[in-house]
């Protein structure tokens, strides 16, 4: 009977000439995990390097050898999967000096192709993404996941008057369920595609709240949610208090004026500045900042 060679390499008992555990590996366990089947992502390492993957609230653990970009996966993106309940966290890029497009509003791209690929991993992860309508007016995005495998979330369009148009690729593109959150006075345009589904998140204008809208999207079995823009939305949920975590891109260029990132509602001293927990990582030639308003770090 003849002997694979994983297996000849595990009867000399040496982990290091075992498979490792790779990015393509990590990304496949991070899914698995968003989906809550803890003990699949275990058995398949298991079956794949010959170790199990140890999950829990604090971290993970792996006997056998890790690749660095498979580590900076799971450091990184499992806090996002594993919390039980519901995580809402933000994503913005923007360069050295806090800008997010030019004077014209070009801001394709600030961040390299690593930036916007792990916005698309961030995408696969939750149940919905959520952008303002400033956004959709401005750079038509799909916000469907493409630069890696895995599946499309419920695109949210947060738009309380109605102003996106029609032909915007969220309301044509059926490839994923859409909702178009307006308010009850406002009349969404003509021509808007079937797989979009009016949602009215207030009944006055003083009413539209970035934990009204959360919890609505938790009551239609959508429990982690992505904000994903534009800077005005983001940094509206940051001071509403709605926000678990938000990963800042920040690109190595300096603009030197156009549009800024995060606008927060005043504050007169410097003690009164927000201080959260964050972590660094490399994303490319981006610097990523993982920044937990409330969910622990880990990893």
């Amino acid at each position: 009977m003849g002997y694979s060679m994983i297996g000849w390499r595990r009867r000399l008992g040496d982990p290091m000439a075992l498979p490792p555990l790779d990015d393509s590996l990590a990304w496949t366990c991070l899914q698995r995990i968003r989906d809550g089947d803890i003990r699949g992502a275990t058995a398949l390492c298991r079956e794949t390097t010959g170790h199990a993957l140890r999950v829990d609230a604090q971290g993970w653990q792996f006997a056998g050898h890790v690749d660095a970009s498979a580590r900076q996966l799971l450091d990184c993106l499992l806090p996002v999967v594993i919390p039980p309940g519901n995580v809402a966290i933000a994503q913005l890029g923007q360069s050295l000096d806090g800008r997010i497009a030019t004077v014209t509003g070009h801001s394709h791209y600030i961040n390299g192709l690593e930036g916007r690929t792990h916005l698309h991993r961030l995408r696969a992860l939750v149940d919905a993404v959520v952008v303002g309508v400033g956004t959709v007016v401005a750079d038509d995005p799909l916000l469907t996941v493409r630069h890696v495998e895995g599946r499309h979330p419920v695109r949210v369009v947060l738009d309380p008057n109605a102003r996106a148009p029609a032909s915007s690729r969220v309301f044509q593109d059926d490839s994923a369920p859409t909702l178009h959150a307006v308010g009850a006075w406002a009349k969404p345009a003509a021509g808007i595609g079937d797989h979009v589904e009016r949602l009215v998140i207030a009944d006055a204008p003083g009413d539209v709240m970035p934990p009204a809208l959360l919890s609505r999207l938790v009551e239609r079995g959508n429990p982690r949610v992505l904000i994903e823009g534009g800077a005005e939305t983001v940094s509206r949920f940051i001071d509403t208090d709605a926000l678990d975590r938000l990963h800042l891109l920040v690109a190595p260029l300096l603009i030197g004026s156009g549009e800024t990132g995060l606008r927060l509602a005043p504050i007169d001293t410097l003690d009164q500045a927000r201080r959260p927990t964050l972590r660094r990582f490399d994303c490319g030639d981006d610097t990523l900042f993982d920044i937990a308003f409330r969910t622990p770090l880990h990893g």
